[in-house]
């Protein structure tokens, strides 16, 4: 897939994966993979800057658990975070439906 349009898709990604409840991040990763059938494989370089991002934009929180005699930074869902997910999923459809409509277009020539 061009990097160029992930870029801009992964947040969207992250967000929804997080609004179902808190995780982490190889949880996240594992979730967009299985959910995707493998088409996006977020690596470590865009998923870690993406969950700071969105952290310092106050999308997410997060906190440390201890599993298994792990620590672990979970991320959560804010309430500025369901906004802009809702506000990225209207976006999406739109272009997607605005693409969709130009690639099933008859042309005639």
């Amino acid at each position: 897939m061009d990097s160029r349009l992930l870029w801009g898709a992964v947040e969207m990604l992250i967000l929804e994966v997080v609004s179902h409840s808190p995780t982490y991040g190889y949880e996240i990763a594992q979730s967009v993979a299985q959910h995707s059938q493998g088409y996006f494989d977020l690596k470590e370089g865009s998923l870690y800057p993406a969950l700071h991002r969105l952290e310092q934009q106050k999308l997410l929180g997060s906190f440390w658990q201890e599993v298994d005699g792990r620590r672990r930074k979970y991320y959560r869902l804010t309430t500025a975070g369901q906004i802009a997910l809702a506000t990225k999923k209207q976006a999406w459809q739109a272009f997607s439906t605005g693409v969709n409509g130009v690639l099933g277009a008859e042309y005639s020539t």
